[in-house]
């Protein structure tokens, strides 16, 4: 019995790498094809983005096999001392010296080379920190239950000082999810619940921009030039794309029409250039990629990792569910990017960091049924 759980733990994993594998190639396709006319205009280089994404993508790589190497118990020991160093790299994006502002928003540090985005890695030590400390909620002393709750406190606030709400959002529905997957206490969870919800509803009608971007999303055409603009290029492209689409490389929205359009709406283009059918083998791979994930958490032994585990798995397919929502018209534009497939450094490493820590728990869980 245990040699055969063992069996679907490898199963699953090697699924869920191959799939992921075919998206991350798919990207690159889409960065390229997104990017190079922007690349070209900006850069005097068509490949200057298709360069940077596959440097991320082998550092990535590089990161998922040295965190697999690694004892998943390792990273939950010190997920609040890997939490506190990832919110030090947050807090470092409000000294003007050192973050770099853009379009308003203070989410980037400027590390010479390259311009980090650390809410994307705090994303997964919130994970981690949320994970060890609800499931250990009971056997802490009050002084520890104040450090920790602080510790997952501190860095939503950073997110909406910034402000960065898709972030925020992404953050908070991750804790409400740890905690939903462990044996915290309902009646804690359920106020805590209620509590994220009222905060979601504060931060999205405090502020009178935040409402317009709201009112843009359900009615775009009402400010046409401004604040529904990028939704109705996105609606033009999909429209452009139909059934077949227009062809790989001949999407006309990205022709300096659709802002974002090889990172935040790369969905858009894929889909004037490949139309319905590429949009679907987009969607049926990000739905294997949480199938063979899931079913790789239900074939570890232990709780503490199947919670850690599907916490990633519902982390990738979640912001993908998000972004798809945004570029469709169904949700409020948010700068969230779609895993595996948008251009970005921050996001590509700290997703793959994420595979890491899925490796490193199927191969201690194997180890355990081998012994």
């Amino acid at each position: 019995m245990l040699l055969q759980e063992n069996q679907f733990t490898e199963k699953y994993l090697k699924l869920y790498i191959a799939t992921l594998g075919v998206l991350v190639v798919f990207g690159v396709i889409m960065v390229y094809s997104s990017s190079y006319i922007y690349a070209k205009e900006v850069f005097h280089s068509s490949s200057y983005y298709l360069i940077k994404q596959v440097g991320f993508l082998l550092v990535g790589c590089l990161i998922a096999f040295v965190v697999g190497k690694t004892k998943i118990s390792f990273w939950l020991k010190y997920s609040f001392h890997f939490h506190c160093f990832c919110c030090g790299l947050l807090l470092l994006t409000l000294f003007p010296t050192i973050g770099l502002t853009i379009k308003g928003a203070s989410r980037w540090v400027n590390l010479g080379v390259i311009n980090f985005q650390p809410s994307e890695v705090v994303k997964y030590s919130l994970m981690l920190v949320s994970v060890y400390f609800f499931e250990k909620y009971d056997y802490l002393k009050i002084n520890e239950i104040i450090k920790y709750v602080v510790a997952i406190i501190f860095p939503l606030v950073v997110l909406i000082m910034q402000p960065d709400y898709g972030s925020f959002l992404i953050c908070l529905v991750v804790i409400i999810f740890a905690c939903f997957m462990s044996s915290f206490k309902r009646k804690i969870f359920y106020s805590i619940l209620g509590s994220g919800i009222f905060l979601i509803l504060i931060t999205l009608f405090t502020q009178p921009y935040r409402v317009k971007r709201i009112l843009a999303f359900l009615d775009p055409w009402k400010n046409a030039r401004t604040s529904g603009f990028q939704i109705i290029q996105s609606y033009l492209a999909f429209a452009n794309g139909s059934f077949w689409g227009q062809g790989l490389g001949n999407s006309n929205e990205k022709l300096f029409y659709l802002p974002e359009a090889h990172n935040d709406f790369i969905f858009s283009v894929l889909a004037e250039e490949l139309g319905f059918i590429g949009v679907f083998v987009t969607v049926i791979l990000f739905v294997l990629l949480l199938y063979w994930g899931f079913n790789l958490v239900l074939s570890l032994s232990q709780k503490t990792f199947q919670i850690l585990v599907s916490s990633v798995v519902f982390l990738i397919g979640f912001q993908a569910l998000i972004n798809m929502g945004v570029v469709l018209g169904m949700l409020p534009t948010k700068g969230l990017n779609l895993p595996f497939i948008s251009y970005g450094g921050s996001s590509i490493v700290a997703n793959f960091f994420g595979l890491g820590l899925m490796i490193a728990a199927a191969n201690y869980s194997k180890k355990l049924h081998q012994q």
